[in-house]
């Protein structure tokens, strides 16, 4: 069985300490991790190794940031989203680890919706359907996970008409988030857990994570090659009531090792 999970960490050196912690506890095999707000030179990289992980990374200062943490070596693949050689933002990484190649995701939050931060969010939406769509011609068993920035439908916020006009929620984002998902992926959370709204991020104001008002925007989504070695899916809230904490909790899956992914 091995474990892959997906967090978004909002500063891997703020969040350092919850993050080894976490690691400790929850022992997954594979961690995708967002915002990592941090150049690729000053990543806090030994004391993760300590924990027996492989690092790869794709920085930058102050924002954005995204990495692979792997108990398996990694082969490194992409460094960045294909389709606009002038996108310089660190937002997408993908690898292959142990058999099962993977990619962690920081999609854009595209607000506000009037500005050109929108038009960004739906054409890097557009380019990430595109890639996975010439990457399923290799039939790879591929997960890709991280903070997509969409809350797909509105069992996924706990106030639809709040967030109404969010470009997290606007129809324009969650139609380029269907169109991935129907290249024939699978949302790990969801087919684990059905109805349930799983939520995956919590605001810091308004006391959100104790009402739990809370949005599901962090996914897994899975090819056919390894939707079908699904075992279970889950987030684990724990780590977002620590002291200091990210906003986003880990999202995470159990799969079957199956013959393809031994060493995962």
């Amino acid at each position: 069985m091995s474990k892959i999970a997906t967090w978004n960490v909002n500063s891997i050196k703020a969040r350092l300490p919850a993050l080894t912690r976490w690691l400790k506890a929850a022992e997954p095999d594979v961690v995708l991790l967002q915002e990592t707000k941090v150049q690729d030179e000053a990543f806090p990289a030994e004391a993760i190794e300590d924990l027996g992980y492989n690092i790869a990374s794709k920085g930058q200062r102050s924002y954005n940031g995204v990495a692979i943490l792997a108990k398996s070596p990694i082969d490194v693949l992409l460094t960045a989203l294909p389709g606009d050689p002038d996108d310089d933002q660190a937002r997408y990484l993908e690898g292959f680890v142990g058999g099962i190649r993977v990619a962690t995701i920081y999609l854009p939050n595209g607000n506000p919706i009037e500005s050109e931060k929108f038009s960004y969010k739906l054409a890097w939406l557009d380019r990430l359907r595109q890639h996975v769509e010439d990457a399923l011609g290799c039939e790879d068993a591929f997960v890709l996970g991280g903070d997509y920035n969409v809350i797909p439908d509105d069992r996924d916020v706990w106030d639809p008409e709040m967030f109404r006009d969010d470009a997290l929620a606007r129809p324009e984002s969650r139609a380029g988030f269907r169109r991935l998902l129907h290249l024939g992926l699978t949302d790990a959370l969801r087919a684990v857990h059905g109805e349930t709204p799983g939520y995956t991020y919590w605001d810091y104001q308004g006391r959100a994570f104790a009402a739990d008002h809370g949005l599901r925007i962090d996914h897994l989504l899975l090819t056919p090659q390894v939707a079908d070695r699904l075992k279970d899916a889950g987030v684990d809230r724990t780590p977002r009531g620590w002291d200091k904490p990210s906003d986003h909790a880990p999202v995470w899956c159990t799969l079957d090792n199956g013959t393809t992914a031994q060493g995962v």
